[in-house]
């Protein structure tokens, strides 16, 4: 049984989701985060970036136990491992690993930002802040828009891939990072059409704290 060492938010709920549609039996282990619990050595020992979350798998790679930190490279493994949610053909694996990254790299690091400035007091600080990484969560809700039109799924075609269960993660928070889904139709039509998925709702009922 892989153990999921999580907390409950966007990075968290990526995995839980994946490893419920990927029908894999997991347990959780709670990290508080808010009590940092990420610092712990017995964490760090196998999530040296004291991020939330990793997983131990005791069945990895030639029956031996392993540790993957690192939600995207959870992702890639957990496709790999059961050949799941990540095309087997190059050319239509590379729009996979496009999305997944251009999630990484921005459409959690943005909303992230705007998470922050969010909670901190009124003035001019936060006021900047906010303007700054709202405006650029509502470009890459805009650049997914594009990619959604006349598209079931962000990067594969019949099925999601592991990239819909990255951006899903972040989309789950859309109302905190101020944005209204109505205004982005085809991301608003994709949202409701994977959280309408058995596995997917089980990812975000599991409790995670």
């Amino acid at each position: 049984m892989i153990e999921l060492w999580t907390w409950d938010t966007p990075n968290g709920r990526k995995i839980s989701v994946a490893l419920e549609e990927m029908g894999l039996p997991y347990k959780v282990v709670p990290v508080d985060i808010t009590k940092g619990e990420q610092f712990r050595p017995e964490f760090l020992a196998f999530s040296p970036n004291n991020r939330i979350p990793a997983i131990r798998d005791p069945e990895g790679p030639d029956g031996q136990p392993i540790t993957v930190f690192e939600s995207g490279a959870i992702l890639l493994y957990l496709g790999e491992k059961t050949g799941r949610f990540l095309p087997r053909d190059l050319r239509a694996r590379v729009p996979v690993y496009e999305w997944l990254m251009w999630q990484m790299g921005g459409f959690g690091p943005m909303p992230g930002q705007v998470h922050h400035f969010l909670l901190q007091p009124e003035g001019p600080a936060r006021d900047y802040g906010f303007a700054r990484y709202h405006a650029e969560t509502k470009r890459l809700y805009g650049v997914l828009d594009r990619r959604l039109a006349g598209r079931d799924f962000v990067a594969t075609e019949g099925e999601p891939s592991i990239a819909d269960f990255a951006i899903l993660g972040w989309a789950w928070r859309h109302e905190r990072h101020r944005v209204a889904l109505e205004e982005f139709p085809n991301v608003a039509a994709w949202y409701a059409r994977m959280m309408a998925r058995p596995a997917t709702q089980r990812g975000f009922a599991v409790k995670l704290t």
